[in-house]
């Protein structure tokens, strides 16, 4: 099934030129079985990267623009009444899909954010009282620009804890802006993508990723560097309990994605900064990256 990754990783970097880490971390939060969180400017490829994935797995895709006129059922749907049948029929929202791009949620508002916690967590969607399950695999990706701050509302910690990790994918180098022009002139398109993968298969893969070994030691580890954020002076806000396990299961992934079936720490470090730094609160005038950076020099290596 490895190949399967390759191939999809390999997919994906058609349309999306010079951000193989960036590639290579989503597909290692929707193998994990989380979300995707990404913080950049403007016309980078966050909407390209959501789409291209939803067409490499052969899954249905619902984009959501955030605005602050958004209600909370204009994402979850709502009951209808139905005249002929003389009863009500629930008219599903756009959740009830595979890959949803919420797309510059910080624009909409805590009621209508607040619509997300449940399905993030619970895989399901309740509307007057009964609960549906949404399509299997469900992945978020986020988006928020983090330079405009007018008319956005800053998502809640409540909210940034339920997406795995947190990423940007930043501008492209000279030589890959080239590349993109060169593929712009060869004709490359979101619409030439074929699906590599079905929706079958990336629950196997999920499966397979929960069972690479975590040893006792790299556990410990895991441990050191969340409870490090929670007595830490220059942190206000340390990762919770999911942010431990959170990290452990991208850790499972990217050890799988790499070839392996056991993790090590290299993995741990790679991906803290990544899972951890959305969830804590630093004292003011401190990064969250800096703080990480300089724990991660400071926690025992196993």
């Amino acid at each position: 099934m490895r190949e399967k990754i390759e191939t999809l990783t390999q997919n994906l970097a058609r349309t999306i030129v010079g951000k193989n880490d960036a590639i290579r971390l989503v597909v290692v939060a929707l193998l994990a079985g989380g979300h995707a969180l990404l913080e950049d400017v403007p016309g980078v490829g966050k909407t390209l990267l959501a789409k291209s994935l939803a067409r490499s797995i052969d899954g249905k895709f619902q984009r959501l623009q955030c605005t602050p006129d958004l209600l909370p059922t204009d994402i979850t749907g709502t009951n209808i009444w139905n005249p002929k049948s003389g009863e009500f029929s629930f008219l599903p929202g756009p959740l009830f899909t595979n890959i949803l791009l919420a797309d510059e949620i910080n624009r909409a508002t805590p009621r209508t954010q607040s619509a997300l916690l449940e399905v993030m967590e619970e895989r399901q969607v309740t509307v007057d009282g009964v609960s549906r399950p949404v399509p299997t695999p469900f992945f978020v990706i986020a988006t928020q620009n983090p330079v405009e701050y007018q008319g956005t509302f800053p998502l809640p910690e409540a909210q940034m804890d339920r997406f795995l990790l947190s990423l940007s994918l930043g501008y492209p180098s000279e030589t890959e802006e080239l590349q993109m022009l060169q593929n712009l002139s060869l004709g490359v398109q979101l619409e030439d993508l074929q699906p590599c993968i079905t929706l079958t298969e990336v629950q196997e893969l999920r499966r397979l990723c929960s069972q690479v070994k975590v040893n006792t030691s790299l556990q410990q580890y895991i441990l050191d560097l969340v409870r490090a954020t929670r007595c830490d002076e220059e942190i206000t806000l340390g990762v919770s309990p999911r942010g431990t396990v959170a990290l452990q299961k991208a850790t499972q992934a990217i050890a799988y994605l790499s070839g392996r079936d056991y993790a090590i720490p290299d993995d741990v470090k790679f991906l803290a900064p990544y899972v951890l730094c959305h969830r804590i609160i630093p004292t003011s005038g401190r990064r969250a990256r800096t703080v990480m950076e300089r724990l991660l020099r400071s926690v025992a290596i196993p």
